[in-house]
């Protein structure tokens, strides 16, 4: 850490740099808490409840790291599944999103993990979901578009039918 505070040209040695190190490492360890979580963790389901209309959490916030420029990432995603005999409780859709976020990442996998994990652990007849985000890396760098939002989806099972996947963009506008 303190070579990297050396080579964008300040004094490591200088007393307000003196304990970045340690904080910045600390911070690492909520930044990049997702490495030490398993989505199995913490996607519990329940039979008692289940129903078999369209589950919709919306607007969940979330931050990121990306992982070509070490540069934030952040927005919100909705997540839409079609139960098959099990639930989850609706929290665990919001802990499911930070097992992926606070990993080094791209938006792209973000979308792709979490449907994947709901899949293999709910089995429900189908998943959507939908990331809107803003990337620091293309608004503090490079091009510097500061109001682009970049918006990405997973589609499994029941969505890719056109009305399944229509009802679920109408609930999340």
């Amino acid at each position: 850490m303190r070579d990297l505070l050396a080579y964008i040209g300040d004094d490591p040695a200088r007393e307000g740099l003196l304990e970045t190190p340690k904080r910045i490492v600390k911070s690492w360890d909520k930044i990049f808490g997702g490495y030490k979580q398993k989505p199995q963790d913490v996607l519990k389901t329940f039979v008692e409840g289940s129903c078999e209309e369209m589950v919709v959490l919306k607007d969940i916030e979330f931050y990121s790291t990306c992982e070509h420029h070490l540069q934030p990432f952040f927005g919100t995603i909705s997540i839409g599944y079609l139960p098959n005999g099990r639930v989850l409780g609706i929290s665990k859709l919001a802990r499911l999103v930070e097992v992926f976020a606070r990993r080094l990442q791209i938006q792209e996998k973000l979308v792709s993990q979490i449907a994947d994990s709901l899949m293999q652990t709910l089995h429900p007849h189908g998943v959507m979901v939908v990331c809107k985000a803003k990337h620091m890396c293309i608004s503090s760098r490079g091009i510097e578009k500061h109001n682009a939002v970049m918006v990405t989806s997973a589609i499994r099972g029941a969505f890719n039918k056109l009305e399944v996947r229509s009802e679920f963009l109408e609930m999340i506008k």
